[in-house]
């Protein structure tokens, strides 16, 4: 059974594809079990599911929710969630106010680095007045005045960090603790955890390697308080790390998923259910048993 529980539309403001067409593309690489986890959103889901439904995929609806817990910002996946719930749809709303005011002072802080783009054609490309790291990377890497740039140096084709140029230019620049961040207050871990809980579904720890690293006792207190699953098999984890997470869960009692977190041209190096570590077959159907979807 191929899986890919971490995919993006263009419902997440760095998504490239619709809906749709992310299932088709699910069905071209040989995924049959997908979830669509858009980045504090699920207005994606029903076409995604409209069109699996018509392909034979099994679709997960899903949602992946920034948040902080302990001040460590990370990303909560829920699956099994209604995606026309209130709460849901109250949260989106309050999250994309958010992102939409902190996009104007990206803009500002990413020029004040000396970093050149075209700054009217950025807000004309943006989903929803919402404007991203990996938008500005792309604008900036088109224009040649950044050349010379060394902080931009890295993000060229073959340059340090030129494989996943988009990305790596918001881990560098625009992340927390980077020149160019804007802090987006956004809910607490417990508050995000609830909200999964109280939309009907199973919260997972994205990506951990990203975001928590080895801090188990940040995981062990998400896991005490509802967290089921681990985000193992992510096209970001080494298989070092793919082992030292599935032990990792194992003692935390937490199912191993499996997650490319495709997103299309801002993650160009990340390919629909390609992950490192093969063991993740055993859990999609627990997974799916628990959401009643097996």
């Amino acid at each position: 059974m191929k899986a890919d529980l971490h995919i993006h539309s263009y419902y997440s403001s760095d998504g490239t594809y619709s809906p749709a067409r992310l299932m088709e593309l699910c069905h071209d690489a040989g995924i049959r079990v997908a979830a669509l986890t858009d980045h504090n959103s699920a207005r994606g889901v029903e076409e995604a599911q409209k069109r699996a439904e018509e392909l034979g995929l099994c679709l997960i609806p899903g949602v992946e929710l920034d948040c902080v817990c302990q001040g460590t910002a990370l990303h909560l996946l829920g699956y099994g969630i209604d995606p026309d719930a209130e709460e849901i749809r109250r949260m989106e709303r309050e999250v994309l106010k958010m992102e939409q005011d902190a996009s104007a002072e990206r803009i500002r802080l990413v020029k004040e680095l000396g970093i050149y783009f075209d700054e009217a054609d950025v807000w004309e490309h943006s989903w929803n007045r919402v404007v991203t790291a990996e938008m500005i990377a792309e604008a900036a890497l088109k224009d040649d005045r950044n050349r010379e740039n060394p902080m931009m140096r890295p993000f060229y084709p073959g340059e340090s960090r030129g494989n996943n140029p988009y990305v790596n230019f918001y881990w560098d620049i625009c992340s927390p603790g980077k020149p160019a961040f804007v802090p987006v207050e956004y809910q607490t871990f417990e508050q995000a955890q609830k909200l999964i809980s109280d939309v009907g579904g199973i919260s997972v720890i994205a990506h951990p390697g990203q975001t928590l690293g080895k801090n188990v006792a940040l995981m062990s207190y998400m896991a005490e308080r509802g967290v089921r699953g681990m985000e193992v098999y992510s096209s970001y984890h080494s298989p070092e790390q793919v082992f030292y997470y599935e032990e990792t869960a194992a003692s935390l009692g937490l199912f191993c998923t499996p997650g490319s977190d495709f997103h299309g041209k801002t993650k160009p190096s990340v390919s629909l259910g390609v992950m490192p570590g093969m063991g993740f077959d055993q859990d999609v159907p627990f997974l799916l048993e628990m959401l009643e979807l097996g």
